[in-house]
């Protein structure tokens, strides 16, 4: 069981057999898809930064963290993380400018973005691919989820895709 435990107080735990993979591919610390890579998770709430941060360390991502737009884009700028995660619904900049900005940037243009919203409409998702997000989730979602995505991305450089595929 992973235990992590919030600022105020809240426990927050995760079971370790919902992590488990099928017999095929074992998720594990040593997976080299996860050795080495550093992400950027872009998210205002703090349970959730915990939740996303406790299980992709244990993964083995490096995970450097903003909780807002104005800090993600300084950030995406100096560390070049392999890989960022963005909520929209963030304060000082929107997830939705940030994007713009990075990718107008030649330095931070190639790095994938994957939102994390609860923006669920479809017009939400054709608005994120509009603005340059590679990927979109929409809240809530399982953690082994944003790794799955995660892994789409940078598990397996020959193995990128457009959003839509």
């Amino acid at each position: 069981m992973i235990v992590a435990r919030s600022a105020a107080g809240t426990r927050l735990a995760l079971d370790d057999h919902r992590w488990e993979r099928s017999p095929q591919r074992k998720e594990s610390v040593d997976d080299p898809a996860s050795m080495g890579q550093t992400l950027l998770l872009v998210e205002d709430n703090e349970d959730n930064r915990i939740i996303y941060c406790t299980v992709l360390r244990h993964l083995g991502y490096e995970v450097v963290e903003a909780q807002d737009g104005v800090e993600a884009v300084e950030l995406a700028r100096t560390v070049q993380p392999d890989l960022i995660l963005m909520d929209i619904s963030i304060p000082r900049m929107d997830g939705w400018e940030a994007t713009r900005i990075l990718r107008g940037d030649p330095r931070t243009r190639a790095i994938p973005i994957i939102a994390l919203t609860a923006h669920a409409l479809a017009d939400d998702r054709e608005r994120a691919s509009k603005v340059g997000f590679s990927s979109y989730l929409a809240k809530p979602i399982e953690p082994r989820v944003v790794v799955a995505e995660i892994r789409r991305w940078i598990g397996d450089s020959s193995a990128k895709k457009p959003l839509g595929d």
